[in-house]
């Protein structure tokens, strides 16, 4: 099932995605800690063509946005690091999100804005200290994100907050594919183009912390709850990384794909 967050001549709703239209559910503002994982059983109500809704970020008010950094190989090698023996964990604001379709404004403060594409999970069961073979029945689904980072913000201090923390600046959906559908997210290979071009490509076989560990790992300092999300990493073929490096200018085009999933897509202006 595939599950979305949408805005409608101004009304907010949460729907279930079929084909092209948007079916929404009755009485579900949105996606979030309160709607999963039941926002499948709800109700059905009014249908609309999909091309008719703005998408908002699948979960637009989550508790907790946790992001995994340096999580592989190839991306701890471009970036002259060592090969961590435990996650890189940072986080993200709420409003840090954005659809998964929206302009995303290049912020006038930075002139290293830099692509990050990723495969996101939902939690839908709440858990703390989960063991790592029960981690995957904590999931709701999955999703994609790009955590454009502002590069030179992020070298500022030795933490990365600054450089990744920026208001709607990490689209996130297109929506939230339930995890009945990817009964093993380790097969799903992530891509993101720039401008039609792939810039990134790998499968999540080659995590470095797989979606159980990280699961495991995280709820270890904090309970995981419903509408959590946790951004898994970024593989090789980010722009700070290349010779000359390649930041985004106004009027790239920025896709995160993996099949099952979908595909995202950001223009910067």
């Amino acid at each position: 099932m595939r599950l979305a967050s949408c805005v409608q001549a101004g009304a907010a709703f949460a729907a279930v995605i079929e084909g092209e239209r948007a079916v929404a559910l009755a009485g579900v503002d949105e996606l979030g800690p309160a709607t999963l994982p039941a926002a499948g059983g709800s109700v059905r109500g009014e249908a609309f063509a999909l091309g008719d809704v703005q998408l908002r970020p699948v979960i637009p008010s989550p508790r907790k946005v946790i992001c995994v950094g340096l999580n592989f190989r190839p991306h701890v090698s471009e970036t002259a690091r060592e090969l961590p023996s435990y996650p890189v964990l940072f986080t993200k604001f709420a409003l840090s999100l954005c659809g998964p379709y929206a302009a995303i404004a290049l912020p006038r403060e930075s002139s290293q804005v830099d692509w990050e594409g990723e495969v996101a999970v939902v939690i839908g069961k709440p858990g703390r200290r989960i063991p790592r073979a029960d981690a995957l029945e904590h999931v709701a689904g999955y999703t994609l994100a790009n955590d454009v980072s502002m590069r030179d913000y992020q070298r500022k201090s030795p933490q990365w907050l600054q450089g990744k923390c920026w208001e709607a600046t990490t689209p996130l959906g297109p929506w939230l594919v339930t995890a009945d559908e990817v009964p093993d997210p380790s097969a799903l290979v992530l891509r993101t183009t720039l401008n039609g071009e792939t810039v990134q490509e790998a499968s999540l076989s080659t995590l470095i912390f797989d979606i159980p560990t990280l699961i495991s790992t995280i709820s270890e300092a904090v309970t995981l709850e419903p509408g959590d999300v946790i951004l898994t990493g970024t593989p090789g073929g980010v722009g700070m990384a290349r010779t000359p490096p390649r930041y985004l200018a106004p009027g790239d085009v920025v896709g995160v794909e993996a099949e099952g999933l979908g595909r995202l897509e950001n223009v910067f202006v």
